[in-house]
């Protein structure tokens, strides 16, 4: 509901949501510090910092009718740039801000892809399939062999991964007889083939990891 209202806000609208009672102040200056903070200072510039969007609203919007000219008046969010000059000031562009992540001996390379992935693999484990093919004709030389984490119990799935395998060989031999050859292509067929099926029976969506090697 919290961004909600602020999205509105950011909007443009005029968004009425104060409860008579019950209001969070808590380590917050009421409306009348506010107001008296603003009348001691009288500033030329104010940018109403710390809160969320809605809250640097009110908060713009207080000093606006202390008399605070609205040009004046910047409400920006984090990573905004305000530009003074001898001239004035004005909004500028953005620059990268939010929350840096420590990973290891890692910091900030940690992207949203990698978190993704660690978070399907926390919450629907990895099934890798690996297998060996011809170079020259593309048959399969070996496998496909199955190896499961985190999805499903092994010794009690050994029917659905047994289908696995079979959809594996139905996928490679597709792809023989439309003559797809490039590793990324066939990688991109058996993930595909593999995670409708088994999300057919699970309702799970396993990260599926496809090794493929080649031998003469």
């Amino acid at each position: 509901m919290a961004k909600t209202v602020d999205q509105l806000f950011k909007l443009g609208a005029n968004v009425i949501y104060e409860s008579a009672d019950g209001m969070h102040v808590s380590g917050h200056a009421s409306q009348e510090e506010q107001k008296l903070m603003l009348n001691m200072v009288r500033p030329k510039y104010f940018m109403p910092v710390h809160g969320e969007y809605r809250m640097l609203i009110k908060h713009a919007q207080l000093a606006e009718q202390l008399g605070v000219l609205r040009e004046n008046i910047f409400v920006s969010e984090n990573g905004g740039i305000v530009e003074f000059t001898r001239h004035g000031a004005a909004l500028g562009g953005k620059v990268t801000a939010g929350k840096v992540l420590i990973d290891g001996l890692g910091v900030g390379d940690v992207g949203n892809i990698v978190l993704r992935d660690r978070k399907q693999l926390s919450q629907d484990g990895i099934l890798i399939v690996v297998m060996t093919i011809s170079r020259s004709s593309g048959a399969i030389v070996a496998g496909p062999d199955v190896v499961t984490r985190g999805f499903v119990y092994v010794r009690e799935s050994e029917s659905m991964l047994d289908d696995a395998k079979q959809k594996v060989r139905q996928t490679m031999a597709r792809c023989r007889e439309n003559r797809i050859t490039e590793w990324a292509v066939l990688k991109s067929q058996i993930r595909d083939a593999l995670s409708k099926q088994l999300y057919e029976k699970t309702r799970r969506r396993p990260m599926i990891l496809p090794i493929i090697q080649e031998v003469e």
